[in-house]
């Protein structure tokens, strides 16, 4: 009886699940203007459905199954577009929204093929477009952007769990991230201050409507980047009614609310709470994360000409050491754990972006205002061995607000279009450090001790003018930005960062174009490192004639487009001049060859004089969503060099050498779904320990963690080869009034470890004593407090025995999911 009533569930949840009562409403506008674009034709592709929009450029499809579709729109004298991946459930309607661009060639009644991948005549090439179901269904992609994007050319994987992005051998902290055209400066939770990543993204895919990504060919309205620009471009809150989806991933449970709150009026939110502390605390790990955060979007149309746009996201993140991880000290992983114990400070960390941004369009174009805040709160402390009764051998709190304001116009003339702009920023810095630190240039170790409070203001300008000839075949366009802020005489000149950039595009036949662009982009330094001071208040890097960091780019190459298959080809070769990069005096290592750890970088005295240098190759096949299958193939040789300390240049820590990632998924019957991808990196290059200062009596004992040879061995040794294989698989149920997803995503499946730089310890005896290095032994006095007791001799302590705890990255992660939509 108890089967048979089983049996019938599951069909009824089959006769559910194939019931056609999907839709899909959506609306057509002219992107230039914001107006409605009336009886634009729009089919669902490859099939004969389609519809008509209306004279307010509505359309709405009916009656349709539950699952993904691709729509095509096309009207004359507009360039047709393909939307794809739109979900379609019983729970609610689908809402979609089409903005065509104008294209005189359109006018002569050709036929029309609408176009799967959109260019941009400003970066005609090293721009991708990436979908919200891209995001969410990319096999171990656990729904963040950060992962996503390593199946693309130019971008670094990495078998750690960290989340920097490592564009075409670039460092983390050359990225700039802009959320619906408000600049949020990280994208990630426990990031590296001064620098970029951490392990979890922040974004909400929720509220993705779809990602720019650009690693060269920037615009003239994006600056401070070196190596790529997102645009997350977030879609509206639905204004039918009020919908719910539920989630429970990897690592965290989140919920996201959107709906009406008025006739012109639509709000979507979102808040996430992380539960992979008590995960990391069941397996034993001595560090437990937790984090949380927040997104929310409103928009208010005053009416078809002007609207405005508020967006926040925020995060709260705190970093806490488990000691229990240490209780058995018989565990296979017991030295690994205490070595990481004893390396890790505890952080609090807490960081929000808001923003408006008001749009005003008129006749040929629109005019924009933004008005945005970000601020970063981050704390972190130690204590020798981890003892609170010992004193703190780092105190570190630190703080960073920047309160910004651009004002831009796009408009369209016969042809021409104008993008011109002004902005500025205020920013303050705050710092309260006390550390020890090592000093490669004297041989010991140096007690930090300052305080920092650091104002600025910067200003910039930018213009950019494209135009298309001999019948859109030839597109060029030519921008120019400068940039100055008032930290000193070097960098208020805005002349000396006059940054010009150029892009030619030619198609060949009409699906065969040849691309090229040159520029030359300025990044400011960090806020750790504009703003440290010694100790008598002296802005040491203001004296050291710090200046921007510069980059020329230049990239050339073809694309070759089946526009009708969803499918296209690319082939590119780039080259990245760097100068003026931070060079640590202290550690005798550019800034640029840091970053991907936690904690703060550039937090020293540097001079502008580390060069660098990054040149390669990429190939890229991609097929998007067609007839149930999409795939991508992407390969890219890279080599990345930084100078060294005798100005020689050197492999970077970002040198991966060759990079490949396949991905390919299907789109089976009864809503099943299957996906792939398989990663490989070269291994990155790492800079040996300096065995003798770290085994130094006097600094192990307070420090515990290994001084690397930046002078002598600079990134002289490599990481083994990365690989890994991820795999995804979905089923989902379809509802009358609400939809289910389970999940199963399981990344590195055959658990592969890649071999990475051992770590540094003291050797200890079988009762966990630290060995003394019998060939430097030092010499013990006798306490003159406890007369009972000796010490070190403060002028002969001798060194402790070196030892090597092995070292590897890479876990089987599966993961079991469960997505609500209500």
């Amino acid at each position: 009886m108890k089967n048979s009533i089983l049996c019938l569930f599951f069909i009824f949840i089959g006769q559910v699940a194939l019931a056609q009562n999907g839709i899909i409403r959506g609306e057509v506008i002219n992107k230039l203007t914001n107006e409605s674009i009336p009886f634009a034709n729009v089919v669902v592709q490859g099939s004969t459905t389609g519809v008509v929009t209306d004279v307010n450029g509505k359309f709405e499809f009916t009656g349709l199954q539950p699952g993904l579709y691709n729509l095509e729109v096309s009207y004359v004298g507009f360039s047709p577009r393909t939307l794809f991946e739109i979900e379609v459930t019983n729970a609610r309607p689908a809402i979609v929204k089409f903005e065509l661009e104008e294209d005189a060639t359109q006018l002569e009644g050709v036929e029309v093929v609408a176009k799967g991948f959109e260019r941009k005549m400003e970066s005609p090439l090293s721009m991708r477009t990436i979908g919200t179901n891209e995001i969410k269904r990319n096999p171990g992609g656990n729904r963040d952007i950060s992962k996503v994007v390593q199946s693309l050319p130019g971008v670094a994987s990495s078998a750690s769990f960290r989340n920097d992005i490592l564009i075409r051998g670039g460092a983390p902290s050359e990225n700039r991230f802009y959320l619906d055209g408000i600049e949020i400066p990280n994208i990630n939770h426990f990031a590296t201050q001064g620098a970029s990543g951490g392990p979890v993204g922040i974004i909400n895919v929720d509220f993705i409507r779809e990602v720019e990504f650009y690693s060269g060919a920037f615009p003239a309205n994006r600056g401070n980047a070196l190596s790529s620009v997102f645009e997350f471009e977030q879609k509206d809150g639905r204004d039918d009614h009020l919908t719910f989806n539920g989630i429970v991933g990897a690592s965290d449970l989140g919920i996201t609310l959107e709906g009406p709150l008025s006739e012109k009026t639509t709000f979507i939110a979102s808040a996430r709470r992380s539960y992979l502390q008590f995960l990391f605390q069941v397996l034993g790990l001595p560090f437990l994360p937790t984090y949380n955060d927040y997104q929310f979007k409103l928009k208010h149309k005053f009416n078809q000409k002007n609207q405005l746009t508020l967006v926040s996201l925020g995060s709260l993140d705190d970093f806490s050491l488990n000691a229990d991880a240490l209780s058995d000290s018989t565990s296979e992983d017991f030295r690994q754990n205490e070595y990481i114990y004893n390396n890790i400070p505890i952080q609090d960390q807490w960081s929000y972006a808001i923003g408006a941004k008001y749009e005003h369009f008129h006749k040929n174009g629109v005019l924009t205002a933004v008005m945005s805040r970000n601020m970063l709160k981050n704390t972190s402390y130690k204590h020798q061995d981890n003892d609170e009764s010992k004193p703190k051998t780092l105190d570190y709190q630190s703080s960073e607000a920047e309160n910004k304001i651009r004002i831009e116009d796009y408009r369209k003339v016969n042809g021409w279009a104008f993008n011109y702009g002004v902005g500025t920023e205020f920013a303050k810095y705050t710092n309260r450090s006390q550390f020890l630190t090592y000093s490669a240039a004297d041989d010991q170790l140096i007690p930090i001790n300052y305080s920092s409070d650091l104002d600025m203001q910067k200003w910039n300008v930018f213009g950019q003018v494209t135009k298309g000839f001999f019948d859109e075949r030839l597109s060029l366009s030519l921008g120019v930005r400068a940039d100055a802020n008032n930290y000193s005489d070097d960098m208020n000149n805005m002349l000396d960062q006059l940054s010009p950039r150029f892009s030619a595009s030619y198609a060949m036949t009409p699906k065969l174009s040849v691309n090229f662009n040159t520029g030359i982009y300025y990044q400011l330094p960090s806020y750790t490192t504009l703003g440290y001071r010694d100790e008598n208040g002296t802005l040491v890097n203001q004296q050291n004639d710090l200046k921007y960091i510069r980059s020329e780019h230049l990239v050339g190459g073809l694309e070759y487009r089946i526009d009708e298959k969803n499918l296209r080809f690319t082939a590119e070769g780039f080259y990245k001049k760097y100068s003026n990069s931070p060079f640590s005096i202290r550690n005798q290592v550019a800034l640029a060859n840091l970053g991907a750890d936690f904690g703060v970088i550039g937090d020293e005295p540097v001079t502008s004089t580390a060069k660098g240098r990054s040149y390669g190759f990429e190939f890229l096949a991609q097929q998007k969503f067609y007839k149930g299958f999409y795939g991508l193939l992407a390969y890219t040789w890279v080599r990345s060099e930084y100078t060294d300390a005798n100005n020689q240049f050197i492999p970077s820590s970002w040198d991966s050498r060759n990079i490949v990632s396949l991905t390919a998924g299907k789109k089976l019957k009864r809503n099943w779904e299957i996906g792939t991808r398989w990663l490989y990196s070269g291994g990155t290059p790492f800079t040996p320990y300096n065995v003798e200062a770290s085994m130094k009596r006097d600094y192990w004992l307070v420090n515990r963690v290994g001084i690397r040879d930046f002078e002598n061995q600079l990134n002289s040794q490599r990481n083994g080869n990365f690989h890994q294989l991820d795999l995804r698989i979905d089923k989902k149920y379809y509802f009358d009034n609400w939809s289910l997803n389970f999940f199963i995503d399981i990344q590195n499946l055959y658990n592969f470890s890649q071999d990475a730089q051992p770590n540094l310890t003291a050797a200890q005896d079988a009762n966990g004593n630290l060995l003394r290095d019998p060939n430097d032994f030092g010499n013990d006095i006798p306490n003159p407090i406890n007369p009972g007791e000796t010490i070190p001799d403060p002028n002969n302590p001798g060194s402790f025995l070196p030892d090597y705890i092995p070292s590897t990255n890479g876990n089987i992660l599966p993961t079991i999911g469960i997505i609500i939509e209500i």
